[in-house]
């Protein structure tokens, strides 16, 4: 009988070995169910394939300057604009990969070393999130939660996130998108804003130690803060030049002696009150929104179905120079910085106890600051709030802590206590200025300067503002009579008291104006010499001949929207009008009788270079070439020999106005100027207009209100008060050649059918030449 052999049981050794891979395949199997949960969309919200291949960043608009800078960005909370890889500079690259991610080109989005290791040593030795990862949680994921379920739930959606983007994207992509993306704080969002903010320099400009400053802040950058935590960024900065020595991006030597450098912080702050061109871009924020309002967004780009000035990363080429803004800023600047120290000095309470306004009674000071009181931001605020009438009242009389403007401060500003009612006063007390430079051929306006500190004062005189146009108006007169009376600038007219009687061209009285100086020399004068000197009874005589409605029917030609009454008395600039619109008057003179409307954005186009806008010019035909011309050649002459003629040299070298007021004199100009000052009653406004052949700008200088103004016409003319601004601006100009800016002559129409070369018939008009400038031996 064969004996049954009993099945031995299993050993322990072999239990655990079943247990083991029980385990293991389960393991596997759960890790596997986990990430198609993630996959599934089942452990929280996963993007859209369509959101992967066109992540939804909010990005700011790019305002972009005729010569290709960046002259300001429209965000609200993400000052991005991104930037392309080939963008970026090698060792910015070398930096990041060899700080945050040695393996990056090597794994597929998950770095499997990494990740051991950080689990084998619980993460003291360094995390494994790679780029990648740290792109999809700074993309889709979000802030890191503080419940440990949720973490792992998290990093679990970051790595299928991450090897879906290794799948979409190359791994240059993948390192342009988180540089792109990341928050560098001080409003640096992306790495373009990073290094205009911390260095001022476009990406592909940075230095080695400047990339090491900005990769380290990738660790945590309110934390690794340049601006607040010198020492800790700088030794944050070498940790990263130790990396990239470590890994073969540098030699020892090249680390050693860039960890010895200072770390070169050069802060620029982007807001929308600070930087280049503020005023211009505040007008360009009311372009756009007009834009916006009448170009619905297509619906292929999804989303909104408008577009947004500060979300949607559209970018405006504008016809501003970079260069010739920043000389024309710097131009305001210098002059009226000088101006204002004299105006104050005239002002002070023992010369002018109502100062700034000068000769008002109590009654009219205190309407204007009652005025000023209830159009004020406090004002409007506490009225939101429902805060009574005698609530707010009291509030204005109570002091208070504030930053104020002040030209002889650092940075234009200064902490002070007083009054609101005070502050008012005080912030009237400044003068205010507006310019605009455009090139008459195209209308491409070139420099727009508003005001004196946007921070401070934020109404725009360039557009928002019009002031009387004072003697810029007369060449307007002259130039309809040269048109319908085909007088010429040699046509000679007396310098003696001239009225227009009452009843004619709709003048219910007499209409008798004097001279500036209340003189009449009885001279004959020529159009030229007449004009050269502001000869009040000359124009006079020329809007008697043509009429008041040729002339402001030329004027509506010439772009100046105003309604102008159809009387007489205009021909002395009683009139307002912006700096605008007479800077694009005065183009169609050099421009060969041609308007051409000014133009300030030239095209804009979607985040993805789409062209959304293409401007069309604007022209029409005004004055024939010969008329324009003679009027070039008359306004030559007041900066040959009238009141423009210290662009070239001074009639009153020793003048105490010349020394206090007239900011960078000598200006020496030797080429062909064109030009006319303008000064209204009172010396309430001063006007330069000044013309080369390619540039044509216009100057304004003025109070607040009109009772703001210097006492003598020495101090208070356009000649004094504006000129000196067109000055400082062409004197920069000129010193760069880049700019192209014609030294040239005017050019001389063939057969030119006006005469305008009156060397034979100027007689001796010339020893009144100086008439206006003469003026400045008068003292205050």
């Amino acid at each position: 009988m064969a004996k049954v052999v009993k099945k031995k049981k299993p050993t322990g050794y072999f239990k655990y070995i079943k247990w083991f891979w029980i385990l293991f395949v389960s393991g596997i199997l759960l890790v596997a169910l986990i990430f198609l949960s993630a996959s599934w969309g089942l452990l929280g919200d996963m993007p859209e394939y369509e959101h992967l291949e066109n992540p939804q960043t909010n990005l700011a608009t790019e305002i972009i300057s005729s010569d290709g800078k960046t002259l300001g960005k429209f965000y609200l909370d993400d000052n991005r604009t991104p930037v392309p890889y080939d963008s970026l500079p090698q060792n910015l690259v070398d930096a990041l990969v060899a700080t945050e991610d040695a393996r990056f080109f090597d794994h597929s989005g998950i770095d499997a070393r990494g990740t051991l290791r950080a689990f084998v040593y619980l993460g003291k030795k360094g995390g494994a999130s790679t780029i990648t990862q740290q792109l999809a949680r700074q993309l889709f994921v979000g802030v890191r939660s503080k419940n440990k379920f949720e973490t792992i739930k998290q990093k679990v959606m970051e790595w299928v996130l991450a090897t879906r983007l290794e799948r979409q994207y190359t791994k240059q992509e993948i390192i342009a998108m988180y540089l792109n993306q990341y928050d560098f704080l001080n409003n640096a969002d992306g790495i373009r804003s990073a290094a205009k903010i911390y260095f001022g320099k476009e990406p592909q400009e940075l230095k080695v130690e400047e990339s090491a400053v900005l990769v380290g802040m990738l660790k945590n950058s309110s934390y690794f803060n340049p601006i607040r935590r010198e020492e800790l960024v700088a030794n944050r900065r070498n940790t990263v030049l130790g990396q990239m020595a470590k890994y073969g991006y540098i030699t020892e030597k090249e680390k050693d002696s860039l960890q010895a450098l200072k770390m070169d912080i050069n802060f620029n702050p982007e807001s929308h009150k600070e930087g280049l061109a503020t005023y211009f871009r505040m007008y360009l924020q009311r372009f756009m929104n007009d834009w916006i309002s009448k170009n619905p967004k297509p619906a292929m780009e999804g989303g909104r179905d408008k577009w947004n000035l500060f979300l949607d990363g559209l970018k405006i080429y504008t016809t501003i120079d970079s260069r010739m803004q920043a000389n024309a800023e710097d131009a305001v600047r210098k002059h009226m910085a000088n101006l204002q120290n004299e105006f104050s000095r005239q002002n002070t309470p023992d010369k002018n106890p109502t100062a700034p306004f000068l000769d008002l009674d109590k009654s009219e000071e205190k309407r204007i600051l009652e005025r000023a009181m209830k159009s004020s931001n406090r004002w409007r605020k506490m009225k939101d709030e429902g805060k009574s009438e005698d609530v707010i009242r009291a509030s204005f009389t109570k002091k208070t802590e504030m930053t104020v403007f002040d030209w002889n401060s650092d940075g234009r500003e200064r902490d002070t206590i007083m009054t609101p009612i005070d502050s008012i006063r005080y912030y009237k007390n400044f003068l205010r200025a507006a310019m605009m430079s455009m090139e008459p051929q195209t209308g491409h306006v070139k420099a727009w300067v508003g005001g004196i500190d946007y921070r401070h004062f934020q109404y725009d005189n360039v557009i928002q503002g019009s002031r009387q146009a004072g003697s810029t108006f007369k060449p307007f007169v002259y130039a309809a009579a040269i048109d319908q009376l085909r007088l010429s600038p040699c046509d000679s007219l007396p310098d003696t008291q001239y009225c227009i009687e009452a009843n004619k061209h709709g003048n219910p009285d007499p209409w008798c104006p004097k001279n500036a100086v209340g003189q009449y020399s009885g001279k004959m004068y020529t159009l030229k010499d007449a004009l050269a000197n502001s000869v009040n009874t000359v124009t006079a005589q020329l809007i008697d001949r043509v009429g008041p409605r040729s002339v402001v029917s030329i004027v509506k030609n010439l772009g100046l929207t105003k309604e102008i009454p159809e009387v007489p008395s205009i021909a002395l600039g009683t009139v307002e009008f912006n700096v605008y619109e007479m800077v694009g008057a005065y183009g169609t003179f050099a421009n060969k009788g041609v308007y051409v409307k000014p133009v300030m954005v030239t095209r804009i186009e979607d985040k993805n270079g789409t062209v959304l806008y293409e401007y069309v010019p604007e022209t029409k035909d005004v004055l024939s070439k010969d008329v324009a011309y003679a009027m070039v050649n008359l306004m030559e002459g007041v900066t040959q020999g009238g009141s423009g003629t210290r662009l070239r040299h001074s009639g009153a070298k020793n003048s105490t106005v010349y020394k206090k007021v007239i900011t960078g004199y000598p200006y020496g100009f030797t080429n062909p100027i064109a030009g006319k000052t303008g000064t209204t009653q009172n010396q309430s406004d001063g006007w330069f207009m000044g013309m080369v052949p390619n540039l044509v700008t216009g100057v304004w200088v003025g109070g607040e209100e009109r009772s703001i103004h210097f006492k003598s016409i020495a101090y208070g003319q356009g000649a004094s008060m504006a000129l000196p601004i067109w000055g400082l601006y062409m004197k920069k100009n000129y010193e760069n050649k880049d700019l192209g800016i014609s030294d040239g002559a005017f050019e001389k129409p063939e057969n030119l059918s006006i005469k305008v070369d009156c060397s034979k018939s100027s007689g001796d008009n010339q020893q009144d030449s100086d008439l206006e400038d003469d003026l400045d031996d008068l003292d205050f």
